[in-house]
């Protein structure tokens, strides 16, 4: 995945998911600095629960 998420993606997090959009702004500039997918940082911080990254995932999958 892409270091820098496009709009589709960052709606879904905020509507689906229910993420601040101050959380996804830093984990994007973690992603970026770690060089690391965003879905991962973002579970590996604790931001995003398992369940949560697996609906992440197969939102990401599902729209390729």
């Amino acid at each position: 995945m892409n270091n820098s998420p496009n709009k589709d993606i960052l709606s879904f997090l905020v509507n689906e998911i229910g993420l601040d959009e101050s959380s996804i702004k830093l984990a994007i500039k973690l992603s970026k600095k770690n060089n690391s997918p965003l879905p991962i940082l973002l579970w590996s911080y604790g931001i995003l629960t398992y369940e949560e990254l697996d609906k992440f995932y197969y939102f990401l999958f599902r729209k390729n």
